[in-house]
């Protein structure tokens, strides 16, 4: 059977009269030269992937400095540690540690968190409404208008050699509030708990992490005492994956600023999550 009379009447001429077109725009798009020009403009008609500096902007709004407020203290305002705004923008998640010592009521010392730039601060009252002391996590609670928030990621879904950030106040009691950002590679995810070789090293420390271990982040990364409670977030989406929460200190707090390690640990933040829906649990 003739293969033109499978085609309906006047298509075949149709095809005929393409098929010289299409062979042209074939040996057209052959040559090298044009092939790169083609592949160029693709390039340059493709949408842009979102830059890290611009993902900074959007995160830096919602970290913020935290400590102590002293109305009659020389300073007044104490910044020891970082947060981040979450949930209405009224919350703040940092690090435990960082509200451990108690406050002087004679001296009416209150929790702050810091907002603004270098000296010029905003200081907002706040007060720790949740806490999770075996991973040093802390929900903090202010009034006014809310601050920015960061979104929560899922840190399960991290995988080790990812390069992500961290953003908050190292030195902030000499540096004053300019946070500032770092590069960490997710060297390891690690558990919190090793066993021991013998049980004469065993320790009310280590018997606690025994009973209720968890995992941490171990981020290829320089942090000093003022970045605990600092957001570890994607650089694509800005999404927190973990809070940093000490670092591997040799000796004194002293030496670590002289002679840091490069080892910083950060929580999960699905632990952030656990904080939050038992605080949110807890709200009448």
């Amino acid at each position: 059977m003739d293969r033109k009379s499978l085609l309906p009447p006047g298509l075949y001429r149709n095809c005929v009269i393409l098929l010289g077109p299409l062979r042209r725009l074939g040996g057209w798009l052959i040559s090298p030269l044009r092939t790169s020009l083609v592949l160029m403009m693709l390039f340059v008609g493709a949408p842009a992937e979102a830059d890290v500096a611009d993902t900074l902007q959007a995160v830096k709004p919602g970290v913020v400095g935290v400590g102590v407020f002293n109305p009659t203290g020389s300073p007044r305002a104490r910044l020891a540690g970082t947060g981040f705004a979450v949930l209405d923008g009224l919350h703040v998640v940092s690090c435990a540690h960082v509200f451990a010592k108690p406050l002087d009521p004679e001296k009416k010392e209150t929790y702050a968190v810091f907002i603004g730039r270098d000296r010029q601060m905003n200081v907002r009252a706040a007060r720790v409404v949740a806490t999770d002391r075996a991973r040093d996590l802390a929900l903090l609670e202010i009034r006014g208008d809310p601050l920015p928030v960061l979104k929560l990621g899922d840190s399960d879904r991290a995988r080790e050699g990812w390069q992500l950030y961290f953003t908050g106040y190292p030195i902030g009691s000499v540096l004053g509030l300019n946070p500032s950002t770092h590069r960490a590679g997710l060297a390891a995810i690690i558990p919190i708990f090793t066993p021991l070789a013998s049980a004469a090293q065993l320790n009310a420390r280590t018997l606690k992490q025994a009973k209720d271990d968890y995992e941490v982040f171990e981020l290829d990364a320089v942090a000093y005492p003022g970045n605990s409670g600092s957001p570890v977030w994607h650089p694509d989406s800005g999404e927190v994956l973990g809070v940093v929460n000490s670092v591997y200190v040799k000796g004194s707090k002293e030496a670590a600023l002289t002679d840091p390690s490069g080892i910083t640990y950060a929580i999960p933040v699905k632990y952030v999550h656990r904080l939050l829906e038992r605080a949110l649990a807890k709200t009448p």
